[in-house]
Order: C-alpha cells, then sequence, then structure tokens
C-alpha cells in the first residue's frame, strides 16, 4: 500500500529482487542435475566402448525460451567426464556465464536437432559398429534395420516388423553445412531415430535423456548385430 492507503502501481515484465533470486536458483539447480546425469551417462558409454578418449559429445535441453543447452565442452575424456566439464550454450552455440570451457565442436548439429525435433536431449558416440556400418552403407545413403525384436525399444515403435532407416551422411568439418544437411535429413524422414555420420559416428535423441540413452543402447545392439551378422554371411 501507498503511503495514501492506496496500492502501488505495478510494472509489467517486473520481478521482484526475490522472486528473480529463486528463478536463478531453480535454473542452477536443473543446471547442476542434469550435468551430473550426462555425466554419468558419458562415463557408462565410455565403458561400453562407444566414447573412447575425447570421442562423443551429449547436450539435454536446460530452457525453450531462450534456449539453453548443458553440453559437453571440447576435449574432454568421456572415461572420466565430471559435470565440470560441461557447460551452458544459447541458441547460437555460445557459451554463456563466466566459462574458459569451450563449447564442443559439434554444438551448432545438436542444436539443429534440437529445433527440428522438439527433442530433450542428443547424445553422440563413436562405436565401432556404428563407423564401420556408416562407411559399407555411405554409397547407399543409409540401411534399413527390421525383424528384430529390440526395435521395440525405439521410441513409438511396438513391433518387430517396424522398418527403421538409418540416414547416412558425409562427413564435414564446416559444422554450419553440416548442421544444414543434418536439418533437411530430418525433414525427409520424420520417423527417423538417428542419423550416422560417414567414418563418425551416431547422432540419436529423445524427449528425456533417459530416452535418449535408451536409443543409444538400443542402436548400438542393433548396429553390432547387423554387422556381425554380414560378416557371417
Amino acid at each position: 500500500m501507498g503511503p495514501a492507503g492506496q496500492n502501488q502501481p505495478v510494472v509489467a515484465g517486473c520481478e521482484s529482487a526475490p522472486n528473480k533470486v529463486k528463478f536463478v536458483a531453480m535454473a542452477d539447480s536443473k543446471y547442476l542435475a542434469v550435468s551430473r546425469e550426462l555425466a554419468a551417462i558419458s562415463r557408462r558409454f565410455y565403458d561400453r566402448g562407444w566414447v573412447l578418449g575425447t570421442s562423443g559429445n551429449f547436450s539435454a535441453v536446460l530452457r525453450r525460451r531462450p534456449l539453453r543447452l548443458a553440453i559437453t565442452a571440447s576435449g574432454q575424456d568421456k572415461g572420466r567426464l565430471r559435470p565440470s566439464h560441461l557447460l551452458q550454450v544459447d541458441e547460437r552455440g555460445n557459451g554463456t556465464g563466466r566459462t574458459r570451457l569451450r563449447p564442443s565442436a559439434e554444438t551448432l548439429l545438436h542444436l539443429e536437432i534440437v529445433r527440428r525435433r522438439g527433442v530433450g536431449a542428443v547424445l553422440h558416440t563413436h562405436s565401432v559398429w556404428s563407423t564401420m556400418l556408416s562407411d559399407t552403407y555411405a554409397p547407399d545413403g543409409g540401411f534399413e534395420i527390421s525383424g528384430y525384436e529390440m526395435l521395440k525399444g525405439l521410441s513409438g515403435v511396438t513391433s518387430h516388423e517396424h522398418h527403421e532407416w538409418v540416414p547416412i551422411l558425409e562427413n564435414d568439418q564446416d559444422m554450419d553445412r553440416l548442421a544444414r544437411r543434418i536439418g533437411e535429413t530430418l525433414e525427409q524422414r520424420p520417423d527417423a531415430h538417428a542419423i550416422l555420420l560417414r567414418r563418425h559416428g551416431l547422432y540419436t535423441w529423445g524427449d528425456t535423456l533417459a530416452d535418449a540413452s535408451r536409443h543409444v543402447e538400443i542402436l548400438e545392439f542393433l548396429f553390432e548385430t547387423v554387422g556381425r551378422s554380414a560378416s557371417l554371411g
């Protein structure tokens, strides 16, 4: 109430200091939780041989408007990844806040997938089998997987009779160009759960980190199965 017993005017769009502090604390808490989960996923995938050395990168959406991602920093050993090895990036892939870390070189690819698919997490691995298959089937632009019960681990798939097409794109060090090509591929293949980059590795995603992590496990199983089956003739 004002001095004359009247309500003070409220300025639209303004928050009180306590509310701002509460919002920042909640945002920091979410970032810390997501960073811990991404670090744990990284170490687990390293143990499976899917992200050896500094290969691979992982991200999760922190906020939609404006878009903010938690993402692995460049050059980090995935077997020793800790929450402190991640940072936040904005919608252009630039780091936010005070940090000496550099975002992954492939941050633009994560952002493109998040925008196109509306997902909550993107995971990128460098396994032996995904690398080999991406080279073998590159001339065909991809390959189909069907008839395996494990396909039902992919979101929205309810039968082993599902036909999963895995697109393969040529690798490229120009991330702007590669992001555009990924976007075009996702538009052409709206049902795809993954993309392979030739002689590089797997990109997959999910509504949540748990979904994306499950997709990596399912797809890596299927890639190894397809590869071993082909080698047996």
